[in-house]
């Protein structure tokens, strides 16, 4: 077999010639001028329209945060009986800070404790299962998408509806404890939905340039709660704790518009700290054991001259190994619509006093007419 021998430089003789072809060179550009008219005003524009625009970020609106004093309370007992000069100042305050705390609400404590207790099993469903109830557009209810560790060690959330779907799959992937739970919560609900029609109807009252009319009406969406379980995240520290607010705030920002509501009503009893969020900034104060706090929500805000902006409220627990529960309860401003519908078909006193008599004459009649036809 013959061998090809690769010639080296060293092993060419001297009067060996290499033919090297270079590639032929480059178009060179012609010197026609652009065709655009005015190339100063096209650099001009491009120049501006690549500069980043100065964006807020969370960072420099965490540092607003204001520490108030608890905000102002409503007895339900005595809404009757409130001065003027209260409800002005009431009325003022809840402007200003965007919440207020409601006491004697009448709502069982027992109740809400059975919902709670029945509805940690919600948090104890596997990952897997949870994806088969995941939330979508299409279907606004169940359990909120899985991001990893991190999210884990803020809240969960599971947003708990009448959707007669979504109770079909839960019980699919927890038969028997969905139901007990959802029962429990119906009753709830009622409850809470006096809470909330008292107390938006207060606020229309009261502030003359609220009102139905100039209030945007989305379709109503039924009773909606809430569901979160706090993980007992260990908040040591300035930086552990904006860390925590900023991945909490961002995800609440994004799921702000979910549900158009006049008012929302929290129930977090053993919360250190109520967190109230506005586009001006955030404030915290120390809720009472056992009070219902409301805070205001877009529906008002959009409803023209009135006083009330759009806040989102969020309870913090803190504590290593404790891991604690709370409620949301948006509800819109068709509430009041609704309500008084209701009241409207109700018989008054008077009237059933009437029917009551009529009755009771057409029976003494009857019986006249029977026994003279026996005679």
């Amino acid at each position: 077999m013959k061998k090809t021998l690769m010639s080296t430089p060293e092993s060419l003789p001297d009067n060996t010639i290499i033919d090297f072809r270079a590639p032929p060179p480059s178009p060179v550009a012609s010197g026609r001028r652009s065709s655009f008219n005015n190339e100063d005003a096209l650099s001009e524009f491009l120049e501006n329209s690549l500069k980043v625009p100065d964006l807020i970020l969370p960072d420099s609106v965490f540092p607003q945060q204001k520490s108030v004093q608890n905000p102002p309370k409503l007895d339900f007992r005595y809404l009757n009986s409130i001065e003027n000069d209260s409800v002005t100042k009431f009325v003022d305050s809840v402007a200003r800070i965007g919440c207020f705390e409601v006491v004697n609400h009448g709502v069982p404590e027992g109740l809400i404790k059975s919902v709670l207790a029945a509805g940690a099993g919600i948090f104890g469903i596997s990952q897997e299962k949870r994806k088969l109830v995941t939330r979508s557009l299409e279907k606004p209810y169940g359990f909120e998408e899985f991001h990893g560790e991190e999210e884990k060690a803020v809240t969960e959330e599971f947003v708990w509806s009448q959707d007669e779907s979504l109770k079909m799959d839960m019980e699919g992937i927890w038969p028997g404890g969905y139901s007990n739970f959802s029962e429990r919560m119906q009753k709830l609900v009622l409850a809470i939905e006096n809470v909330a029609v008292t107390a938006l109807e207060f606020l229309e009252q009261n502030t003359s340039t609220i009102t139905r009319e100039n209030v945007k009406q989305d379709p109503e969406f039924g009773p909606i709660c809430y569901l979160h379980k706090h993980n007992g995240h260990i908040i040591n520290g300035d930086q552990s704790v904006n860390s925590v607010l900023r991945y909490d705030v961002i995800r609440m920002l994004v799921r702000g518009s979910e549900f158009p509501h006049a008012i929302c009503l929290h129930i977090c009893d053993g919360a250190e700290e109520f967190h109230v969020y506005s586009k001006k900034g955030w404030a915290s104060f120390c809720p009472d054991q056992g009070t219902i706090i409301i805070t205001t929500g877009d529906q008002l805000q959009a409803s023209g001259k009135g006083p009330y902006k759009h806040v989102m409220g969020r309870p913090i627990f803190r504590g290593a190994d404790q891991e604690r529960m709370s409620m949301v309860f948006p509800y819109p401003s068709v509430i009041l619509k609704c309500d008084k519908h209701h009241k409207e078909q109700k018989i008054s006193i008077c009237w059933q006093f009437i029917a009551t008599l009529i009755l009771t004459l057409f029976f003494h009649f009857a019986v006249r007419l029977q026994s003279h036809t026996r005679k």
